[in-house]
């Protein structure tokens, strides 16, 4: 069975009471003064291991705000490791926007190896700034980046974006609730981007046009038919439960997700 994780970032507007008002990037900002901190890191951090370990979830894919290269230092690094391992929690991938600057990138990097996951889950600038430096920079440190589908539409501009994969070191999270936000058939971008797939952040989204994400089987994105896509095409990598609500706590919603998409690999594991 595929490894499923607990997106971190579920709880981007859980420092802010779930009363986000302002987007994204108030939630990233809250959270990243929350944890950075290093007097109350581990306790902030400890807390959420054991939130995201109640649901019954046994591995995680870490947003940066709640571990950022921009600011962590190694005593926060091994704290966070620590905090992991005591935890039973191993990190399947980084996940977000990972520098405008070499030193940034490469610092993302770092993190990534020191955390034990081999898979950078988002986006950077530097791809459009020096390609060949983030590729043999991703060859150095022995890691892939999965470029996260958002403002694209179609996978069509995602393959663009991948281009030549360096060896493999570049390809595609699918964002499957973006893609529902941008009218597209998820499961048919899986299929298009089956050569390319990194990793997947299973989402699913209320209507198109928007991105208020929802427990699965409520939205408008085919979430078991993304799943019955991947086992199709004998996809082995991980499968990240995401769902980030502004305004209410994604727990519960999430520990029901965990268990749809669980029993939905039983059943193709059946088949």
């Amino acid at each position: 069975m595929n490894q499923i994780s607990f997106m971190s970032a579920n709880y981007v507007a859980r420092p802010l009471g779930y009363r986000m008002t302002r987007g994204w990037g108030e939630g990233d900002k809250a959270t990243n003064e929350a944890f950075r901190p290093l007097e109350t890191f581990g306790q902030r951090f400890i807390g959420m291991l054991q939130d995201i370990r109640a649901l019954g979830f046994k591995a995680i894919d870490l947003w940066l705000a709640h571990l950022n290269p921009l600011w962590a230092t190694s005593e926060h690094v091994a704290t966070a490791r620590a905090a992991l391992e005591q935890h039973g929690l191993p990190v399947v991938s980084l996940a977000g926007g990972f520098g405008s600057t070499p030193e940034e990138f490469e610092a993302s990097c770092r993190l990534a190896v020191a955390l034990n996951t081999n898979i950078l889950a988002g986006s950077t600038a530097m791809l459009d700034k020096d390609r060949p430096f983030v590729v043999a920079t991703l060859q150095a440190y022995g890691l892939k980046l999965g470029l996260e589908n958002h403002p694209e539409k179609r996978p069509e501009e995602m393959l663009a974006k991948i281009g030549d994969s360096g060896d493999g070191v570049l390809g595609t999270t699918i964002d499957t609730g973006w893609y529902g936000t941008q009218g597209y058939d998820a499961a048919e971008a899986i299929d298009k981007l089956k050569a390319h797939l990194v990793h997947v952040h299973l989402k699913d989204v209320l209507a198109p046009g928007a991105h208020e994400t929802c427990r699965y089987g409520r939205g408008c994105v085919p979430i078991e038919g993304c799943v019955q896509m991947l086992q199709r095409l004998g996809y082995q990598g991980g499968i990240s439960v995401e769902h980030e609500p502004e305004h209410f706590d994604p727990s519960e919603d999430c520990r029901a997700n965990l268990a749809m998409l669980q029993e939905w690999l039983r059943a193709m594991e059946r088949l």
